[in-house]
């Protein structure tokens, strides 16, 4: 079986996956590509379940802007990059208002589906979006840290380049301040650099 067939199968399982109660779904997956370069996000929000794919409304538009500045589309990211989360389904709203952050006990029912991912795709370049997906790979306390940075990890014995990303999310100011805007800058120069970058981007 091919790797894009066990990564269908494995979303097909996953989109059957009722673990979490006070999770809504649909479960979210990006498409099934076998793909070096893996980007992890936090979770879904309301929009992205009845539009079915991650990152479909105002936070993926400036995301898609910060790829294409280095030489991908979001039509040929979305076909070439392999998109997963910490958690698939989308948490809810907080009573205040924005969306309520997974607790400790989804993120870890959930992370045994990105394990598998992890397994089956054995990707060489990592890009978490945002605290929570950098956090879980590498312990920080601020943004300014980790992100700008090539990181080196070691994950089920596998070599990966974890390049950290700020969210980018309309409510975050960081990506569009000093240093969070040069740095951002930096690591976005990093990622086009990376091998493996290059070669979805058909670059190298």
């Amino acid at each position: 079986m091919s790797t894009v067939q066990q990564l269908q199968r494995h979303q097909q399982n996953l989109k059957s996956c009722t673990a979490c109660p006070n999770m809504l779904g649909p479960v979210v997956t990006g498409q099934a590509v076998a793909s070096e370069v893996m980007l992890i996000g936090q979770a879904p929000g309301d929009k992205e379940g009845p539009l079915g794919r991650p990152f479909a409304w105002t936070a993926g538009k400036t995301l898609f802007k910060w790829f294409d500045s280095i030489g991908i589309d979001e039509h040929t990211f979305r076909s070439r990059v392999y998109m997963a989360a910490v958690c698939r389904c989308f948490p809810g709203k907080k009573a205040k208002g924005g969306d309520r952050v997974p607790h400790t006990e989804e993120i870890e029912r959930c992370r045994a589906w990105l394990d598998r991912e992890l397994e089956l795709l054995q990707p060489r370049l990592l890009l978490p979006v945002g605290k929570l997906a950098i956090s879980q790979f590498i312990e920080f306390d601020k943004l300014n840290e980790v992100v700008g940075r090539i990181h080196s990890l070691d994950i089920m014995g596998q070599s990966h380049d974890l390049i950290a990303l700020p969210h980018p999310s309309g409510a975050s100011t960081w990506h569009r301040v000093e240093p969070g805007k040069s740095l951002l800058q930096k690591a976005l120069q990093q990622i086009a650099r990376h091998a493996s970058w290059q070669a979805i981007a058909g670059t190298a």
